[in-house]
C-alpha cells in the first residue's frame, strides 16, 4: 500500500498538497516536520506535514518528496489546529498563516544551481548563441543561478536552453538548499597543552624573544589565565594585549595556541534578579482574589483598572503561579516600545526564564528563541512581545495576559493573515484550557460588552497604587486664544505657564501630537497649490531635519520647495503642525531645557526605543514629544505634566470606532501624569471644547463614553452588535477598479441584501499608484458566521476566475480595527 503525506506550503494556496511517501518515510514522518518538496516545475519549496495517510490525490499524480529537514516535529499538533482555525476565521490560507508564524530561517528554499559536468571543449560541441554564452559563463564561474541566467540571455524562458544543455550532459542541474539559521559561534584559543609543563614554557619564552609582539600575547594570556584555567575568548585576549589578529594566527599555526568554537544564545540575560516579593494594596489583593475566583468558573477575565493602579504587579502574581507549575506564560503587549520598560520589571522578578519577541529582532535570534518555547525549557517559560508571539510553539500554556487590549496595533494589516492578536489569544488559551486576562483602563466596547454580558468575567480597579490622586483636567480652547491672539506658535499661554512651572520644580513635561513630521501641508499663497505625491492621493509632509518633503504612504520624498510648483511665487507656507515643529517650537522656548522626541523617524534603529526611554527615565530628558507611542502603558515616576496639542484631529476622523478611539488616547495619554505622590494635571488643547468626548475625558468618564457609543453603534448597526467584514479592491487601473467593486457588490447583494455597504472609496483612494475600493459586510448577531464566510468565499471564488478582473486584488478584512 503506497503512503502519503498533505503538505502545507509557504504560498497562498487554499489546499493542502498530498506527495508519496516510501513505506520507511512513513513510520518516520510526523505531522509538524518540515520536509523539502519539489513544486512547480524546478522551484523546491519548505512544507509542513499536516497528515500521514493512505489515500491517493484524485486529481492529480502525487510527487514523491525531495528531503526530510527535521528529526522531530518543529510544530506542535496544537499550533496545526491553531492554524487551521486562523486560516478559516481570516478567511486567508494556511500557507499565508505559515508564512507569518515561522521565522524565515525555517523555510528553507531552493535556488536552482547550474554547473559544467566537467571538462568541456566548445569548439567541438555544435551549440547555438545562447547555449554557447551559457556554457562560456560557466568555464569563468563555476556555477550559476537560474535567475543569473535569466539576466545574462536577457529572457525569461532559460529552462529550454538549459534543458538541451543538460540531455547533451555538457552540464548539470541540481537543487541547492540553503539552512539560514547559523548558531552564534564564538572563537575561543587555548594553550598547546605540550606547553603547559613549566620547563616548557620558559623554552617557549626564550624561543620567542626574537618575536616580542607574540611573547606579549602570551605574557597576557598566561595573566589573564592565572586565575581560572578556562579556554580565553580570542576577542578578550586581542582587547587585553592591544595585539592583532594576524599576530595571534601566526601563534596559532605556529601550534603554540589551538582555537576552537563554540555556540552560544544571541539572546541574554546579563543581571541579577533584584526583586522578590509583591507587596499588594488592598484594592490590588481584593482584584487578585476576585481574579483567582473567576478562573474557576470563565476562563476569560477583563481587569478594567485606571492607569497607574497596579495591573502590572497583578499580572507577575499570576505568571509566578503558572511558573511555579511548571507551565508557559505568554504576555502580550501591542507595542515594542512597552517592552523594553516591562522587560526589566519582569526580568528582575524572574531572571533568564523570559525570553523577549518581535520583529526588532534578527532572524537567527528569533530561532533561539523559538526553539527554546519548543523544548519548553527552564528558558521559555514566559514569553513576553507583540501580537506574533502567538505563533510561537508552546507546549502548556498555563496564562495568557493581554495587556492595554483595546490597542488597534494588535491588529495585523498586511500581509494576510489579518488576525487581531486578542481574538486569537483567546482561542489559543481555550485549546490550552489555560486562562486569559485581558487589562485596561480604557477597555475596548466589543470587551467590555463581552464582560457586561457574562461572556467574560470583570474585575474593575479604581483606585492608583498608593492613593496617588487622578490626574487634574483641563480644556484649553485655543479658538478664544487665537481671537485674543494668546497664542505662541501652537502653545497656548496656559500651557507654556503649565511647562514653566514643572520644569521650575524639576519634574518633567510629555507632549502629545498625533503627526510626525514638521507639517502636513505646504500651501502657496498666491495660487494655493500644495505638492502632493504623485503615487498617492495625498500632500506631501515637510520634514526639517533633512529639508524634505515626504509621502508618509509610499515613501516618495523630493527636496523643499522655496518657489511654489505651479506658478513660481516665493510666496510658500506651510499648514498644520507635526511632532518636529512643536519640538522645534519648544528649543525656541525653553533653550535651556534638553527636548526629546518619539515617533517613527526617531525609533527606526533595534535600540533606538530603549534610548529614548532611558534617557527620558533618568531625566536627561526634560520634555518628551510623541505620537500615540507615547500612550502606551509607559510608567514614569517623575511626569507631572501632560499636554494634548490639538484634540480636533482625533475627533474628526472618518471611521465609525474615531470617537472610541479619541477618548481611549486621550486617557492613556492623561494617565502618564502624576504617577507618584503629586496630584498630575492634564491641559488638552482644543478648537472645540463642549465636545462630549472631550467632556468625558476630563472627568475621566468612561461608563458614560461607553454608553453613549453602545447607542450610537445599535443604531447604525456595527460591532459589538454585528460583525463586520470588509473586502477591498485594488488595481492600478480607476476604471477596472470600479467596475470589478461593482460587480462583487451586485453579487455580494443578491445575497446578503441591504447588509452590504459600498463600493465606496477610502478616504485615501490611491496608494502606489493602486486604486482603493472598499465594501462592507455587516453580519447581524442571529446570521451563521461561519456559513456567511462560506458564501463569501464562493462569491471570491468565482469572481477571481473572471478574465477581466485578473489584475484586480481583493484583500478580505475580517473584524477590521
Amino acid at each position: 500500500m503506497p503512503y502519503f503525506a498533505d503538505l502545507i506550503l509557504p504560498l497562498p494556496l487554499d489546499n493542502r498538497f498530498t506527495y508519496s511517501l516510501s513505506e520507511a518515510e512513513a513510520n518516520f514522518i510526523q505531522p509538524g516536520m518540515r520536509l523539502a518538496v519539489q513544486f512547480g516545475k524546478n522551484r523546491i519549496y519548505t512544507g509542513i506535514v499536516a497528515g500521514v495517510h493512505q489515500n491517493p490525490p484524485e486529481v492529480y499524480e502525487a510527487k514523491p518528496i525531495h528531503q526530510i529537514l527535521d528529526e522531530k516535529p518543529l510544530i506542535s499538533d496544537i499550533q496545526l489546529k491553531f492554524w487551521n482555525w486562523i486560516s478559516t476565521y481570516y478567511l486567508c490560507t494556511e500557507g499565508e498563516v505559515m508564512r507569518a508564524a515561522l521565522p524565515g530561517a525555517f523555510l528553507l528554499e531552493s535556488e536552482s544551481i547550474v554547473k559544467l559536468s566537467g571538462e568541456v571543449d566548445l569548439q567541438s560541441e555544435e551549440l547555438n548563441d545562447d547555449e554557447y554564452l551559457v556554457a562560456e559563463a560557466l568555464q569563468r564561474q563555476s556555477s550559476m543561478k537560474i535567475q543569473e541566467i535569466e539576466q545574462l540571455l536577457d529572457r525569461k524562458k532559460v529552462l529550454p536552453v538549459i534543458n538541451r544543455l543538460v540531455s547533451r550532459g555538457l552540464v548539470d542541474l541540481n537543487q541547492e538548499i540553503y539552512e539560514q539559521f547559523k548558531p552564534k559561534e564564538i572563537r575561543y584559543v587555548r594553550l598547546n597543552p605540550a606547553y603547559e609543563a613549566e620547563s616548557e614554557m620558559h623554552v617557549l619564552l626564550d624561543d620567542l624573544s626574537r618575536a616580542p609582539k607574540q611573547r606579549e600575547i602570551l605574557l597576557s594570556y598566561f595573566s589573564i589565565t592565572a586565575k581560572s584555567k578556562k579556554a580565553l575568548k580570542v576577542k578578550e585576549l586581542l582587547s587585553e594585549s592591544g595585539a592583532s589578529a594576524s599576530i595571534l594566527k601566526s601563534l596559532i599555526q605556529k601550534g603554540i595556541f589551538e582555537e576552537f568554537y563554540q555556540e552560544t544564545d544571541r539572546v541574554n540575560f546579563h543581571g541579577e534578579i533584584s526583586s522578590h516579593e509583591i507587596n499588594f494594596n488592598e484594592f490590588q489583593q481584593k482584584a487578585y482574589d476576585q481574579i483567582r475566583s473567576h478562573f474557576a468558573e470563565k476562563s476569560v477575565c477583563l481587569l478594567h483598572g485606571v492607569t497607574s493602579s497596579g495591573k502590572t504587579e497583578i499580572y507577575i502574581k499570576l505568571i509566578e503561579e503558572v511558573v511555579n507549575k511548571g507551565k508557559q506564560a505568554l504576555y502580550l503587549l501591542p507595542e515594542i516600545a512597552l517592552t523594553t520598560q516591562l522587560i526589566k520589571r519582569l526580568q528582575n522578578y524572574f531572571g533568564d526564564k523570559v525570553l523577549v519577541y518581535h520583529s526588532k529582532y534578527s532572524v537567527n535570534e528569533r530561532v533561539e528563541i523559538y526553539r527554546h518555547v519548543l523544548e519548553n525549557s527552564e528558558k521559555g517559560k514566559i514569553v513576553i512581545g507583540a501580537r506574533s508571539c502567538i505563533f510561537l510553539p508552546y507546549q502548556d500554556l498555563g496564562l495568557v495576559v493581554v495587556d492595554e487590549e483595546h490597542e488597534s496595533t494588535f491588529k495585523q494589516f498586511d500581509p494576510a493573515p489579518r488576525y487581531h492578536a486578542r481574538d486569537a489569544a483567546v482561542v489559543l488559551a481555550n485549546m490550552f484550557g489555560a486562562n486569559i486576562i485581558l487589562g485596561s483602563a480604557t477597555p475596548s466596547i466589543e470587551s467590555y460588552f463581552n464582560a457586561e454580558h457574562s461572556k467574560y468575567a470583570l474585575v474593575e480597579l479604581n483606585r492608583r497604587y498608593g492613593d496617588v490622586m487622578m490626574p487634574e483636567v483641563e480644556i484649553v480652547d485655543i479658538k478664544m486664544a487665537h481671537k485674543k491672539k494668546k497664542m505662541t506658535g501652537h502653545f497656548s499661554e496656559r500651557l507654556i505657564e503649565e511647562i514653566r512651572e514643572s520644569l521650575k520644580e524639576k519634574e518633567q513635561v510629555i507632549l502629545f501630537q498625533n503627526r510626525r513630521g514638521f507639517s502636513p501641508i505646504m500651501e502657496c499663497n498666491t495660487c494655493g497649490h500644495s505638492p502632493q505625491c504623485p503615487n498617492c492621493d495625498v500632500s506631501l509632509t515637510f520634514h526639517s531635519h533633512n529639508n524634505q518633503l515626504r509621502c508618509h504612504y509610499c515613501g516618495y520624498h523630493i527636496a523643499m520647495q522655496f518657489q511654489c510648483m505651479a506658478c513660481s511665487s516665493n510666496e510658500v507656507t506651510t499648514k498644520g503642525f507635526g511632532t518636529e515643529q512643536v519640538e522645534t517650537e519648544l528649543k525656541a522656548l525653553f533653550p535651556e531645557h534638553s527636548v526629546g522626541r518619539m515617533d517613527q523617524d526617531t525609533t527606526r534603529g533595534k535600540y533606538a526605543y530603549e534610548k529614548i526611554i532611558s534617557a527620558f527615565e533618568n531625566e536627561e530628558t526634560d520634555i518628551l514629544i510623541g505620537t500615540q507611542m507615547l500612550t502606551k502603558g509607559l510608567d514614569f515616576r517623575k511626569v507631572s505634566l501632560v499636554g494634548i496639542m490639538n484634540a480636533d484631529n482625533l475627533l474628526n476622523f472618518p471611521d465609525f470606532r474615531a470617537h472610541e478611539r479619541s477618548f481611549q488616547l486621550m486617557l492613556q495619554v492623561a494617565g502618564r501624569s502624576g504617577r507618584t505622590k503629586k496630584r498630575g494635571k492634564v491641559l488638552v488643547q482644543t478648537y472645540n471644547p463642549h465636545h462630549q468626548i472631550i467632556q468625558q475625558v476630563s472627568t475621566g468618564d468612561y461608563e458614560a463614553m461607553y454608553k453613549e457609543q453602545l447607542e450610537d453603534r445599535y443604531q447604525y448597526q456595527y460591532p459589538p452588535y454585528f460583525r463586520l467584514i470588509r473586502l477591498t479592491l485594488k488595481c492600478r487601473d480607476y476604471s477596472k477598479t470600479n467596475e470589478a467593486a461593482e460587480w462583487l457588490a451586485r453579487a455580494l447583494e443578491n445575497v446578503f441584501d441591504r447588509y452590504v455597504l459600498g463600493p465606496e472609496f477610502p478616504p485615501v483612494a490611491r496608494i502606489r499608484n493602486e486604486y482603493y475600493k472598499n465594501i462592507l459586510i455587516k453580519i447581524p448577531k442571529k446570521q451563521s458566521l461561519g456559513k456567511t464566510k462560506k458564501v463569501v468565499h464562493r462569491i471570491l471564488t468565482t469572481f477571481r476566475a473572471i478574465g477581466a478582473y485578473r489584475s484586480v486584488k481583493v484583500v478580505v478584512n475580517v473584524d477590521p480595527q
